[in-house]
């Protein structure tokens, strides 16, 4: 690999080279206990949906809901259309955007382990907070504590778990995160399958079950070591060098150790991360902050995830049915995260994104809408073959995901930001991600109300537009280290245009040929 210097930049020559270290059972241990924030993440998306379908719970909060269910041949598409149960859900993840902001600086001066540990408090408060509400009040006040763990978490884990990652794993120790996220997914439509048929408390339970992973988050946390890099960054190079020894396993770690050092000297010269990101040598990893979770709601797969009993009702499935049906989805989306987990740093980011779109537009968005637009009317439910072909297709539309835009969402981000703006550059990641989840969760029932099987549609004129983008803007990271990304922008046919009169790129380079 040619080493080369900048004017200006995280680092000064390429070494990837020059790595040494192999994966420790420390690491292990360390990113498993980690990756268990995304299990809050993966719980509550899961749980929210089957419990806004349970009659004791509406008739609690939501009896204009409940009301509108029972006449249900009136509208299938409209029966669950209220702003208020919308709002039950997505108060949590507009929450969650503003603690992801508030979550940057408290990563940066105290650590990515002071985040996790502060998103796993706040989450066990949320939890008793709505497994004990005795009013909409309460609820929403313990979905925005929720939120704000969410939050926090979000911001930090998939830092914690690259910056802790061999380079040439990366990618598959990240997805533990989104392993998590899809296990408390399956977790969660699996205790609501059980948790309906107590009455009438059961989505108590439900609710306040979150508190156990909220609980092995924080305990998790509280014995952590933080990472290298982030040790180095605030002053503690001797520490961060003992810790990157330990975690690669071996003494030679001096490249790699340089890198961080490098890095942490331009992360320490910066004062406002916020400005510099916006500045136009950072502006590749500013977009891809942007588009990459963007992209990752607008595959339609929240609206799935958040709603699947109501949108299995909704198309004339009985209760059991639907939930039943949930709990399918959510273990073909656990299963599918391992297919990502093997072929990632194998295959390449850019190869599952693009063939996961592809699949995801063939196998759900079109047929499903399809099929609902030619069998499915208001005043009618679809027959049993016809069911299990949608909940067939789902499954693959939701296995597509699980090894694409699910995983890589998070990953890719997480690991092309320079340290200077790299908790700054997560916390727009994690601000974009909940923002637009906040919106889909808000506008989906009314959606479904207006566009009926045309939502599918919908979906799917964004993975076609997502999958497009990837194919023309994102370079493959693949096996470059998370600190030498710069260099990787620089030889992008379009980002080099991009980046050819900032500093950085005005490239004095070392003589080393590229």
């Amino acid at each position: 690999m040619a080493g080369g210097s900048f004017t200006t930049g995280t680092v000064t020559k390429e070494r990837a080279e020059q790595y040494k270290g192999r994966v420790t059972a420390y690491v292990i241990i360390a990113c498993i206990v980690a990756a268990t924030g995304g299990s809050l993440f993966g719980y509550d998306i899961g749980i929210s949906g089957g419990v806004t379908s349970m009659d004791d719970f509406l008739q609690d909060f939501f009896p204009s809901v409940y009301r509108h269910k029972m006449h249900a041949r009136e509208n299938n598409y409209c029966k669950y259309d209220n702003q208020g149960l919308a709002a039950f859900t997505s108060s949590l993840y507009i929450a969650g955007l503003f603690a992801s902001l508030m979550a940057s600086p408290v990563t940066r001066k105290y650590g990515r382990r002071a985040s996790i540990i502060g998103g796993g408090v706040s989450f066990l408060i949320g939890s008793i907070l709505n497994a004990s509400a005795v009013n909409l009040a309460m609820l929403i006040l313990g979905r925005v504590m929720l939120g704000v763990g969410i939050g926090f978490g979000n911001q930090a884990i998939p830092l914690y778990l690259s910056e802790m990652a061999p380079t040439y794993l990366r990618g598959g120790v990240n997805m533990m995160f989104q392993v998590a996220t899809t296990f408390g997914i399956f977790t969660a439509n699996m205790i609501n399958y059980g948790t309906q048929r107590i009455k009438p408390w059961g989505w108590r339970l439900s609710l306040g079950l979150a508190a156990i992973p909220a609980l092995l988050m924080t305990i998790g946390g509280i014995f952590l070591p933080d990472t290298p890099n982030s040790l180095i960054e605030r002053g503690s190079k001797e520490k961060g060098r003992k810790l990157l020894e330990k975690i690669r396993g071996t003494n030679e770690v001096d490249a790699e150790f340089q890198d961080m050092v490098d890095a942490s000297e331009l992360a320490n010269s910066v004062k406002h991360p916020f400005r510099n990101i916006l500045e136009k040598r950072n502006r590749p990893e500013l977009v891809m902050a942007i588009f990459m979770p963007t992209f990752q709601i607008l595959t339609g797969i929240n609206s799935i995830l958040f709603y699947a009993p109501v949108l299995f009702q909704s198309m004339g499935f009985a209760g059991d049915a639907s939930l039943y049906s949930s709990a399918l989805t959510g273990g073909v989306l656990a299963f599918s995260t391992f297919i990502s987990i093997a072929t990632v740093d194998k295959l390449g980011r850019r190869a599952l994104l693009i063939s996961g779109g592809i699949q995801m537009i063939t196998c759900q968005q079109v047929i499903v809408a399809i099929i609902l637009g030619v069998k499915f009317g208001e005043n009618q439910a679809l027959s049993k073959s016809y069911s299990i072909l949608v909940v067939a297709v789902m499954c693959l539309f939701v296995l597509a995901f699980g090894w694409s835009w699910g995983p890589l969402g998070w990953t890719v981000p997480s690991e092309i930001f320079p340290l200077e703006i790299r908790s700054a550059g997560q916390s727009i990641t994690v601000a974009v991600n909940l923002l637009f989840t906040f919106i889909i969760a808000q506008a989906f029932l009314a959606l479904l109300c207006s566009f009926k099987f045309g939502i599918f549609l919908f979906f799917a004129g964004w993975v076609i537009v997502m999958t497009i983008f990837v194919y023309v803007f994102l370079p493959e990271t693949k096996g470059i280290p998370i600190e030498e990304m710069a260099f990787m922008w620089r030889r992008h046919w379009f980002w080099k245009r991009v980046l050819a009169d900032t500093p950085a790129g005005s490239a004095k380079e070392s003589g080393v040929a590229a």
